[in-house]
């Protein structure tokens, strides 16, 4: 038998993945060359959508509710635990008001159902203001990161967002500078703006009393569309709170765009007196 043929002729098969793997790692080393980390994108620069401007709230549905005062013990829709009933059915005005609670009724989780006016800002490339009239309430909302050590609870919270992209084949990719892409959830086209508050006072979801407590999560997603020439914001709130509810509490509201901030109309908070 011949051996010198296969043994000197035919490189071993080893030999050929050794050198496709250093091949392309020696042309970076001969030209003296190494692939340049990107700088990440801020928040503002990868933005899909503009969520900022002036915006009023359109009270299309639930005015019962959210443009009068309802009677104590009208939680009709909210699925509250027996605790939950407990305290709505508890609600006095006059204790609020004696404790400098007026603005317990305008925390995040209850304020934009109330008709208000929004305008909302960029402080910086990754951090975002929303202010209300109603209450004069100011939200600030980070991109990436996670509430730091020592943070206090108030009726606005902590709040943290990222970016969420239609993605291929109905995948979304959603970005956070600290976290990156990932998610399962379908935003419209364009994106939408997903944003998670914890570290809340405990308050109420409507202004007569019906409550959340301080352990509650809120889970908002804002998505901007086109109708007739007119800009929309559609803002989608989810409120996790298992002291007071028995299931997570879903409800949508509507904003349209204004031209300027000429209706702009600060007032301060008010303790609400359910109707009868």
């Amino acid at each position: 038998m011949n051996h010198r043929i296969i043994g000197s002729q035919t490189p071993p098969i080893a030999a050929l993945m050794v050198f496709a793997i250093l091949a392309p790692v020696r042309m970076w080393a001969q030209r003296g060359a190494s692939p340049t980390p990107q700088p990440p994108v801020s928040a503002r620069a990868g933005s899909p959508i503009d969520v900022t401007g002036y915006w009023v709230s359109i009270i299309s549905e639930d005015w019962r509710w959210r443009m009068v005062t309802p009677p104590k013990g009208d939680y009709l829709n909210v699925p509250l635990t027996p605790e939950g009933r407990r305290v709505a059915d508890t609600y006095d005005p006059d204790k609020d008001t004696a404790a400098g609670d007026q603005c317990k009724a305008y925390g995040a989780p209850g304020i934009m159902r109330m008709p208000t006016r929004l305008h909302i800002t960029w402080i910086d490339d990754n951090t975002i203001k929303i202010e209300t009239d109603t209450g004069q309430q100011t939200r600030i909302v980070h991109f990436g990161g996670t509430p730091p050590a020592g943070t206090e609870r108030t009726w606005q919270g902590y709040s943290v967002a990222h970016w969420e992209y239609p993605g291929p084949q109905g995948r979304v990719d959603s970005f956070n500078p600290a976290f990156g892409r990932n998610s399962d959830r379908k935003p419209p086209p364009g994106g939408s703006l997903k944003i998670i508050t914890t570290f809340l006072r405990a308050g109420y979801l409507r202004t007569n009393g019906v409550p959340y407590s301080e352990n509650a999560v809120l889970t908002e997603y804002l998505d901007r569309h086109t109708d007739l020439g007119v800009d929309y914001i559609t803002h989608s709130r989810i409120l996790d709170d298992p002291k007071y509810l028995t299931e997570p509490y879903l409800v949508t509201s509507h904003f349209k765009r204004e031209v300027d901030g000429s209706k702009w109309d600060p007032k301060p908070c008010v303790v609400a007196r359910p109707s009868k």
